[in-house]
């Protein structure tokens, strides 16, 4: 009778020698750390809104001009021609040159323009961090896809290779009459159904990898598997209210929220400044200079004149058609809106990571639980390959034993990356992730 050998850590490490061969022979495995730094330099998306962040401080510099003085320079050049006066044409030829400057003492207005400004600043901010959180979680996604990938074209081929050798062994069997031709039916059956597995895991690799490619700039990417054993590591804070207060001081998204709330009282401060007068302190020095005939004619006497002029000057609107008063009622109602969408981001932040925490501790208990699912399936197979060579189990008890302990891998190897992402998605959705989690997470990698 044919013996299938197959030894329980088998499947794992033909899994693993498939996965370097589709590396490429010449491939170097990359960190994620690595991979991330390069996204960094090179994905449109993030370096899209690190521009628009880096653009913000400028924006925030023109509002601070409205505190500075304004100076301006004003010139004229004038020739006047009168009609003739006893009988002669009279001309009169001016040039004049005046600097004039005004700086605000007092208005209300450009005080709360400045400090939204300024608000503003603190909200691009908070947009960068943002994008470099969706970043670090696009490049990890893309990163353990590749990974699970590998493994799964290369359970697809170690199971296509134990089932074509239990094809064979059906084919043997039935040549001597030991076994029926359903043996051989099933495990074709089998075979061809791992063949078509084999080339969809094959495609779906390609496709992970052009993800990969794309967001790092880069081709023939090997990334670093886990290091065995595999140890991951718990959640902590281990209370999901925990993660929830984290969020609420920290998630830019209610950072955001809040500034926006922030900017919706300035406004009503703005349009309230309608009410209020402003004060500049102005300035001039200047001077002209007439020639002509014109100006002899009027007993005038032509030459240069100087002159310079200081004040203060107030301006108080007395009625504006109740355009200052609606514009109050405006933004009152606009700063209620605000508030809301501060209550509403705070829940939607709060919700978010909840879910996320539990999700995590769920995927946690499915590695623990495919763990026992993995020892207890070799367990199975082997007292099935026994079962077999004595004759009381037939053919398809193996297959399908085969196919468990198969899935069973597959599924444990996807539960692990899983767990470091969704980790990872957890610091996002509370606000706290960071470019060292990129660290942590590369610690759990083979070296």
């Amino acid at each position: 009778m044919f013996s299938l050998n197959l030894r329980p850590t088998t499947p794992r490490l033909t899994i693993l020698a498939l996965a370097l061969v589709t590396m490429g022979a010449t491939a170097q495995a990359q960190s994620l750390k690595e991979l991330y730094d390069a996204a960094r330099a090179y994905d449109a998306t993030y370096l899209a809104a690190k521009a628009l962040a880096d653009s913000a401080q400028y924006k925030a510099a023109q509002a601070d001009a409205l505190r500075l003085p304004g100076v301006t320079l004003e010139g004229s050049g004038t020739t006047t021609k009168v009609d003739p006066v006893a009988g002669q044409n009279l001309t009169t030829n001016t040039q004049s040159v005046a600097v004039q400057a005004r700086q605000p003492l007092f208005n209300r207005a450009n005080t709360a323009t400045i400090a939204q400004a300024e608000r503003a600043l603190q909200v691009s901010r908070a947009d960068l961090e943002t994008a470099e959180q969706d970043l670090i979680v696009r490049v990890a996604q893309a990163y353990f896809d590749v990974l699970a990938s590998q493994d799964s074209l290369g359970t697809a081929q170690t199971s296509k290779k134990a089932i074509a050798e239990q094809l064979a062994s059906a084919k043997r069997n039935f040549e001597v009459g030991t076994a029926t031709i359903t043996d051989t039916r099933e495990a074709q059956a089998r075979f061809d159904l791992a063949t078509a597995q084999e080339i969809a895991a094959d495609n779906d690799l390609r496709t992970k990898r052009i993800v990969l490619d794309q967001l790092v700039g880069k081709t023939g990417i090997a990334p670093k598997p886990l290091a065995v054993p595999v140890a991951l590591p718990a959640v902590s804070p281990a209370n999901a209210e925990e993660w929830v207060t984290l969020a609420d001081d920290r998630h830019p998204g209610i950072l955001r929220a809040r500034l926006a709330q922030e900017v919706a009282k300035l406004e009503t401060e703005k349009a309230q400044a309608g009410k209020l007068p402003t004060v500049d302190l102005i300035g001039s020095v200047g001077g002209s200079h007439n020639t002509g005939s014109g100006v002899t004619a009027t007993g005038s006497r032509p030459g240069t004149s100087k002159n310079a002029t200081i004040g203060v000057q107030m301006n108080y609107t007395l009625f504006s058609g109740g355009f200052v008063q609606n514009r109050i009622k405006e933004t009152l109602v606009l700063e209620e809106k605000a508030r809301n969408d501060l209550e509403a981001a705070r829940r939607g932040v709060a919700q978010g990571t909840r879910q996320a925490y539990f999700g995590v501790q769920s995927l946690q208990a499915q590695v623990k639980a495919l763990e026992a699912a993995e020892s207890s399936s070799k367990l199975a197979l082997e007292a099935t390959q026994l079962g077999y060579r004595v004759g009381v189990r037939v053919n398809l008890d193996v297959l399908n034993a085969q196919t468990q302990l198969f899935t069973t891998q597959r599924d444990l190897s996807k539960a692990r990356y899983d767990v470091v992402l969704n980790s990872l998605k957890l610091r996002q959705a509370s606000g706290q992730l960071q470019p060292q989690d990129v660290q942590a997470v590369d610690a759990l990698l083979a070296r």
